[in-house]
């Protein structure tokens, strides 16, 4: 254990171009091939519905549970008043919420805490265990855990490190991808009870815009992931 302490507080060496391009490539395809795609978007489900939960709790809602659904939708259910600026943060967290956990993930790869990264993450899937409410969510959630902890635990330095570069990179890049589908979705007449229909309905601003702010904000987490972090080398 005082290894994997001091792997855990210990910038790792910085990783090669190569290994930078790789991952980001590799993201890529698991995010553009739409069969692969079909699996690892319930990654940026539990990111998004994970975002849910915790400004449900910053704002004092209470969180009464998160589902997560084979289809890849999820619901995040707190218990507050149901208008106001809080209801309206709980909203807003979800589609941003993916793009970013990976800019705050960019940060710390940036730092050479790649170990560190993983290890916060996997704390954060037990937490957000303790919320969810049903079985595949429960699944979900345990299988994504059990990989992050296999490779925490048993992978190399390189492999850690890689691995925390994909991670990254498929946050950044599936985020963007997450809004184009719930727009897809809204203009084929279904998403009436998206994030962005409710934000309509207490707010009065059209859906659209809602839409709008979520696609700007995940471009530009991603457009800083890439420069302001250094996930490219320069």
């Amino acid at each position: 254990m005082s290894e994997v302490w001091d792997n855990i507080t210990t910038a790792q060496p910085e990783v090669s171009v190569q290994v930078v391009i790789a991952t980001g490539v590799v993201a890529l395809l698991l995010i553009a091939w739409r069969p692969v795609w079909r699996q690892t978007r319930q990654v940026v489900t539990i990111a998004h519905e994970g975002a849910h939960g915790l400004i449900a709790l910053l704002v004092g809602r209470k969180l009464a549970g998160i589902r997560l659904h084979s289809d890849t939708s999820g619901v995040t259910v707190s218990r507050g008043r149901p208008t106001g600026p809080g209801m309206i943060a709980v909203l807003l967290a979800g589609y941003p919420g993916p793009a970013l956990f990976g800019l705050a993930a960019a940060f710390v790869l940036s730092r050479g805490y790649a170990v560190a990264l993983l290890w916060g993450l996997l704390l954060a899937l037990v937490i957000l265990l303790l919320q969810i409410r049903n079985l595949f969510g429960l699944w979900s959630v345990v299988a994504f855990g059990a990989l992050v902890f296999a490779v925490s635990w048993w992978g190399s330095t390189d492999v850690q490190s890689a691995f925390a570069h994909l991670l990254t990179w498929f946050l950044l890049l599936s985020a963007p991808r997450a809004v184009l589908e719930l727009q897809h979705s809204r203009r084929g007449g279904g998403g009436r009870s998206s994030d962005a229909d409710q934000l309509r309905r207490l707010t009065g601003v059209p859906a659209l815009m809602w839409v709008g702010l979520f696609g700007l904000v995940t471009l530009a987490c991603l457009a800083l992931g890439v420069v302001w972090s250094g996930l490219l080398p320069s």
